[in-house]
């Protein structure tokens, strides 16, 4: 299984992504404006890989100049009816459809790792006005939840993943593997959670690509199975999901 198809995957799935996925918390956007030094209201803001537009939403809340870069057709469509006042164009981070030095500040939410940076580096370098921002941030694991750890693991042999360590890497390594060595990088991380009901909370798993790939038997083998155990360990229906926002922020030379 590709990297493209996995990326391509979330189009069969974009009305579930766009019920279930989690949001940001308001902190991280309060710590993007504090390592650029400004504030987001009326920054140019390019949100590459928007999907449905959940980080396009809250960057135009903040007052910024959104437009919203998505590759996929069903997520551009779902981001159009959830923020009509926002223009979305198709295009990817690989070749950004979009002007030289035309950006304050390029975000990628969840979707870096479906670039190459060799491309997508110097792509955002070219948008970027001198002294913009190339901000990338994921909500990850948080491991240090019993309950969550023994589920990511029960992902990892069902989709034939490996499994994340539950160490997580030092600020070099974070920069090295997400691909901006040699640019002047500063990492954040920001803990938050939500309680959704359990539906919301099996509907968030099964729109990731990992999923989305697998075939109809063993997604819903895993499923049936997951909701048992999660009804066992939340009776009363409800899951509260903990997420570590990982964020790293490369100031343009």
């Amino acid at each position: 299984m590709t990297s493209t198809s996995r990326a391509q995957s979330f189009n069969t799935a974009a009305t579930q992504y766009a019920a279930s996925r989690p949001s940001y918390p308001p902190t991280l956007f309060d710590a993007i404006e504090q390592l650029t030094g400004g504030h987001l209201t009326g920054a140019h803001v390019a949100d590459v890989g928007a999907g449905t537009g959940i980080a396009t939403a809250l960057l135009h809340e903040r007052g910024a100049k959104v437009i919203a870069v998505e590759p996929g057709e069903a997520m551009a469509r779902e981001c159009r009816k959830a923020l009509p006042e926002v223009p979305v164009v198709r295009g990817d981070g690989n070749a950004l459809p979009l002007a030289d030095a035309s950006c304050d500040l390029i975000a990628y939410a969840q979707s870096w790792q479906w670039t190459d940076p060799a491309r997508s580096v110097p792509e955002a370098l070219r948008v970027l006005r001198p002294a913009g921002a190339l901000v990338i941030w994921w909500n990850t694991t948080a491991f240090d939840v019993p309950w969550i750890r023994a589920q990511h693991e029960r992902i990892a042999r069902c989709c034939g993943t490996q499994q994340v360590p539950a160490t997580r890497p030092g600020d070099s390594d974070a920069i090295r593997l997400a691909g901006l060595t040699g640019l002047r990088v500063t990492r954040r991380q920001v803990r938050w959670s939500r309680v959704v009901p359990l539906d919301v909370h099996l509907a968030n798993i099964g729109s990731r690509s990992a999923f989305l790939v697998l075939d109809e038997e063993r997604r819903r083998t895993f499923f049936v199975d997951e909701r048992r155990v999660l009804r066992d360990a939340f009776p009363r229906g409800e899951v509260e999901e903990t997420y570590l926002v990982d964020l790293l922020m490369a100031v343009r030379p």
